[in-house]
């Protein structure tokens, strides 16, 4: 068997030989490279198609392409090279969109075909930014009915294989997004998250993104329904996904800040590691509440080594009421779903009603007194995590205690997935947190995210600590899918 380590060795080996195939690059190189004259916008996007050509008919990651479009973009790009123009920060860069992220004259499907023909009028505020900074959206990648599932099948497209190995999950809800960036059909691309949905797939076919704080990237959709509910808006959030550290804050910099259509969204200030700055570290390699693969807890660990070296200051520790806020977390969402249960019976696959199913059935009751308390037992959860940051501000922890699982797991084995898989992505989302993954060793032969978690609107800490991290490795390079 080939393992994850290997095959980048191999992917390494080949750029070698071959330094044309542009599709290797990162997307800050290729602005460089754009941007210089080194190659042309026109050369990069055509360099992707051809690797979309050749790779996604055995991962069907993305499920749109956007030739026409994509290309006159890149001639005006090139156009405004030659003019002297001045350029944005991914100026001519190809990129993908999740296809529940609205990007005009392409269907905002939310993976379901009750809505594969819903076009939005305007763009997310993610991807307008990220047009305004010169990238160009290439394609739109898949994602589980409505994001309601940790692995990536719709019944709209169907399923999303890993490019790490065809028989395990690619993650969800944002698993088209990783494992079109994995396998280099795109550098670079947009998510979003309320369960994990930026980092579960990030872990499982390794590559980087930031699941940022609440309110710091705007997210607004011009279809109905408009308006979220309470654990949308306390809870979920749009990021950014690469194969490079760099590149995912360079996109995050870019889609941060407020936005009108956001009234959620706000003018903050954001921690970053200052000059030469070591910190004291807490590492909680093997979360409570489930079993953790000895692998990921070793890759934990590791990480902590590697930041050890680096003049940190590192210990093991657990934060407070970590198991408390799992539950929290499936408690907030199944308010919002119970409320929103009709409506979804009416458009979901089978799959994913099976899914609901079983959260109704393994989750608390919902009543008034329960939502009531649950805000308060969120605040008092905040409060005491805030107080651990102030003498840990960096926690370490796995991003799934558990490599990706075989494609129907979660349908078959949904309560243990939660408990032994999902368990250490949750507390962030229901704290409002931000949290990096980076891609750190391997168990079974697949992946490991290790997941940098800090206090809220310190995201930029995170991927600071995360670059280090990622730094003790070689480059991580697309890789072919087995």
């Amino acid at each position: 068997m080939v393992t994850w380590c290997e095959s980048r060795i191999a992917v390494r080996r080949r750029e070698t030989r071959d330094m044309t195939e542009l599709w290797q690059h990162s997307a800050l190189e290729l602005a460089d490279m754009i941007r210089s004259g080194a190659t042309t916008s026109r050369a990069v996007v055509e360099a992707h198609y051809a690797r979309i050509d050749a790779v996604n008919g055995s991962l069907n990651a993305v499920v749109r392409r956007l030739d026409d479009d994509a290309l006159a973009a890149a001639d005006a790009a090139d156009a405004a090279v030659e003019r002297g123009d001045q350029l944005g920060r991914f100026h001519g860069v190809p990129i993908t969109v999740k296809e529940n992220i609205d990007l005009t004259g392409s269907p905002t499907t939310q993976a379901v075909p009750a809505f594969a023909e819903a076009i939005p009028p305007v763009d997310a505020p993610v991807t307008e930014r990220m047009k305004a900074a010169g990238a160009i959206p290439i394609a739109r990648t898949n994602l589980p009915d409505f994001g309601l599932r940790v692995s990536t099948d719709s019944s709209l497209h169907g399923l999303t294989r890993n490019p790490q190995h065809p028989d395990r999950t690619a993650g969800g809800s944002s698993g088209g997004e990783a494992s079109s960036i994995a396998s280099g059909m795109s550098p670079l691309g947009l998510g979003n998250d309320i369960g994990g949905s930026l980092r579960n797939p990030a872990h499982c076919c390794g590559i980087a993104s930031i699941k940022p704080s609440i309110g710091v990237v705007p997210g607004a959709s011009s279809l109905p329904p408009e308006d979220p509910t309470l654990s949308f808006q306390q809870m979920a959030v749009e990021g950014t996904m690469a194969r490079r550290v760099a590149d995912v804050r360079a996109a995050f910099e870019v889609v941060a800040g407020p936005h009108h259509r956001d009234p959620t969204s706000l003018p903050v200030n954001l921690t970053a590691l200052g000059d030469g700055e070591r910190l004291q570290i807490a590492i909680l390699a093997d979360p409570p509440g489930g079993n953790t693969h000895p692998e990921i807890a070793a890759a934990v660990r590791s990480a902590g080594d590697v930041l050890a070296d680096a003049g940190h200051d590192v210990v093991e520790v657990e934060p407070p009421m970590y198991e408390e806020t799992i539950d929290f977390w499936a408690a907030l969402l199944m308010q919002d779903i119970a409320v929103m249960r009709p409506m979804l019976d009416m458009v979901l696959g089978d799959d994913a009603k099976v899914i609901l199913d079983s959260l109704f059935e393994t989750g608390p009751e919902v009543t008034m007194e329960s939502m009531v308390l649950l805000q308060s037992e969120r605040h008092k959860a905040m409060r005491l995590w805030t107080e651990f940051f102030i003498d840990h501000p960096i926690l370490l922890t796995p991003t799934w205690a558990m490599p990706a699982f075989e494609h129907g797991a979660d349908l078959t084995h949904g309560e243990e997935v939660i408990r032994d898989t999902l368990r250490p992505v949750t507390p962030v989302n229901f704290l409002g947190l931000p949290a990096a993954i980076v891609p750190h060793g391997v168990a079974d032969g697949l992946p490991v995210g290790v997941q940098v978690i800090g206090d809220r609107f310190t995201d930029l800490r995170c991927l600071d600590i995360a670059a280090q991290i990622e730094a003790a490795a070689p480059p991580l390079l697309p890789i072919d899918p087995r």
